[in-house]
Formats: C-alpha cells, structure tokens, sequence
C-alpha cells in the first residue's frame, strides 16, 4: 500500500475520537482471558497487532464474544489450555513479550512466532529476566523467535532493567502471577504504567507500586479502554503543520507515562490545551485541541522524556523539520530496535524530501525550517513512519508519495479516514 498527499489548500477543522490505546488493549485481552468470570472490554482497538493477541488467547481458550456494549470475555480462571499449533503475534512486539511472561509459567510447551518484522526484534531482553525465574526458552542464535517455551513452575525475582521498557515490566510481572513469592521490576526511568494500573481493577492487590505476589487471583471487570494518545499525536500533528487548524481530539488517554510528545509539543511552541479530565478506571482520559502557530522552535529534548513518548519520535521528527532552528534529540537508541531502524527510515526519507538531518547511534539532529522538495519516500512498513511522513505531503510543495504504508492496519486502520474527515488531501494508492 502507498499513501498519496497533496499540498493543503486549506485548515483542516473538526473533532476526532481517535481509535482505542493499543497498549491497554492488549492488557485487557489477555487479563480479561486469565480472570475467572467474565470481563466487558469497551472500547478496545481492533486492528492487527491487537487480533494477534485475541486470537492468541482464543487458542489458549478464552471465549471472546462481540456486543453493542464491547468486547466480552469469558476467562479461564488461569486455566489455560495448550494450543494446538504455535501462537503468531503477526507484528505486535507488545504481544509477544507479554504473552512470554504468561506461557513461562503454564505446564504445557508453547511457540511464539511473527512476521519478518517482529522475527528480527530482539528478544534476550524478556528472555533473561524468565529464564532468571526458572522458564526454559529457546530462541534462535541471536535471541530473536521463534520462541519454544517450555512452561514450568517459576520462581520469583527482584529484576533490575537495564532500559525502562514497558514490555521488559509487563513481561515479568506476567510471569510473577505465576512465580512462588513477590516478583518485583526496578528501571532507570519510569515507563508506561498500565499493567500495574489495570491489574487492581482484576483484583490483583499490587504489594509495592511494580511488583506482583504469586498465586494472585484475577477477577472478571468492566474495562474502558481510552483514545491511542500515540494514534491522536498525528492529528494533533497535522493541526501544527497546516496554517490556521485547530483540531479537537476527544477521550485521549493522559496517563504521565505517555505524554511526553505533549509536553515536547508546549517545549516548542505549541498551542495544547486540555480540558474534559477524568479517570476510566485508574487511566486519566480528556480532551486536547491543537491549534495551528506560526513559530515552533527546535528544542533540545530533555533524556528523561523519552520513554513516555518512544512512539511518536517519528512525528515528532516530522514537526522538527518545519520548526525553527535545531531540534536533537539523544539517548534513544530504542529507535534502533521498533518496528524498524526509525532512525534510519525517518532520516533517510527526510533528506529526500529536503530537510537537513544528522543521524547519531542514539538519536539526531534536524534544522529546521526545510526547503522542501517533492519525492517518492518509505515508510518501510513502519506504521509510525509511514503516518508521520504523510504528514508532511501537506506542506511539501506538489505531494508526495509514501511507499511500504502496508502495516498501518496494525495499529490505526481508519488513518486516512480519519485525516480526510479533517479535511486533509491525503489517498491511498
């Protein structure tokens, strides 16, 4: 699939309820397949890193059942049963790190696969910390799946991350449920929260705020799930790029540990105001509006930031690119290792389109504003580098064109949908 943009002729306008945050929908799948009982799951993403997931856990025998209320789970009560054949997450990085965590610790034998994508991410960093607890993992040479988990009784353990990786957290904790005594998570920064938050709403009682007592019990709930604010950053985005915009985006997701682009965005120059605040379930959820301004300046983003915002570095690049001055960012060698070398794509598809970029081991440099010239770019099957690169055909004189947009449908299926309805000269090809 390939996205074609058009210069934009005029301010894109209008409200958005942009699609459910991906994260927690993959938490609530999977929870809401090991309560007893049954769980309402309202407002969960459905698109093709979370149908990996459902599946997966349908194989592992959950009964999902669609309704005009959300998603309905009959769950196992921890019972899982052995699947017939091996569990594909597709491209979902999430879903296979926090699905290794809970087959660690079953009595049957499991196999973990993905595409091309996924087969290439490292995975030693969920590896260590279970085969720590007990589990037996078999990966290939470089650590990267098909994973062989041979389930078996765990042991619990105090780990100290390396990195602040959500996932490594979730892992683990997953894991802990099923481990004799407290399993506790330490990391150098603080990264998304949501399994600690929404494990109390199953009745798991949390000991300390990143630790787990095994054996813990979880129990059938109702579950909202909030707006990506991931998915709402290219909206928010689009209204910076385009003069005279103002964008609403309802029921966005604000938990602190996602933020961080927010916060970018105000660093620079924007215009972001919230309002509308109130907590679904333990996740603080509101309203955003964006409106247009003339004057964003580079910024030098602050290390602390990163983790709350490793999913939108590739808008962020975008909004780098027309601002004024020098943007640099950092200590975000985690780029490196996502869907793709994000570093690589975005720097290499922005000097296509004429913007001056420096690439370094762990971040980059972009002055801005670009002169821009039109060009055929890759988002190399990226969804973030694909949609963030869209963007910016409406400032680029003529349009551009982004090839290798396929995996968009992994985690923001309505995008183009979604952008025209705001009034942006974006197609799919």
């Amino acid at each position: 699939m390939a996205i074609q943009v058009e210069t934009a002729r005029r301010p894109l306008q209008g409200a958005l309820t942009p699609p459910g945050d991906k994260s927690i929908s993959h938490r609530a799948l999977i929870l809401g397949g090991l309560a007893h009982g049954e769980s309402v799951l309202e407002g969960l993403l459905d698109a093709a890193d979370t149908r990996a997931t459902r599946l997966a856990m349908e194989q592992l025998g959950a009964v999902f059942t669609d309704t005009p209320d959300g998603v309905r789970v009959s769950g196992l009560g921890g019972r899982l049963s052995a699947p017939s054949d091996a569990l594909n997450m597709g491209n979902s990085g999430t879903a296979m790190r926090l699905l290794a965590g809970v087959l660690a610790g079953q009595s049957f034998d499991s196999t973990l696969v993905g595409d091309a994508s996924l087969s290439a991410r490292p995975m030693n960093r969920v590896i260590r910390p279970l085969t720590a607890m007990g589990a037996s993992i078999k990966a290939t040479e470089v650590g990267t799946a098909p994973l062989h988990i041979h389930g078996r009784e765990l042991r619990a353990i105090d780990y100290v991350s390396s990195v602040a990786s959500a996932q490594i957290k979730s892992c683990v904790l997953l894991a802990g449920l099923y481990a004799k005594g407290v399993s506790r998570v330490r990391e150098p920064m603080l990264s998304r929260d949501h399994t600690e938050k929404m494990l109390p709403l199953f009745g798991v009682d949390l000991p300390e705020p990143c630790a787990v007592v095994g054996g813990s019990e979880l129990h059938g709930c109702r579950v909202r799930v909030p707006s990506d604010p991931s998915s709402a950053a290219f909206a928010a985005a689009a209204g910076l790029l385009v003069e005279g915009s103002r964008v609403r985006l309802n029921n966005v997701g604000l938990n602190v540990t996602r933020t961080g682009f927010y916060r970018a965005l105000e660093a620079m120059g924007a215009n972001v105001s919230q309002s509308s605040r109130s907590f679904w379930g333990q996740e603080p959820v509101g309203t955003l509006e964006i409106s247009y301004v003339s004057d964003l300046q580079g910024i030098d983003l602050p290390a602390e930031w990163i983790p709350s915002m490793i999913d939108e570095f590739p808008v962020l690049m975008v909004l780098a690119a027309v601002a004024r001055g020098t943007t640099r960012v950092r200590g975000a060698e985690e780029l490196r290792v996502k869907e793709s070398d994000r570093i690589d794509v975005m720097c290499t598809a922005l000097r296509a389109l004429g913007v001056s970029v420096r690439d370094y081991p762990d971040g980059f440099d972009i002055e801005g504003p670009a002169q821009f010239r039109s060009a055929r770019v890759s988002g190399h099957n990226d969804h973030r580098c694909a949609m963030s690169l869209s963007l910016l055909g409406m400032v680029v004189p003529g349009s551009i064109t982004v090839e290798g947009a396929d995996y968009i449908e992994t985690s923001y299926p309505g995008f183009v949908h979604d952008m025209q309805s705001l009034g942006a000269p974006i197609r799919s090809l």
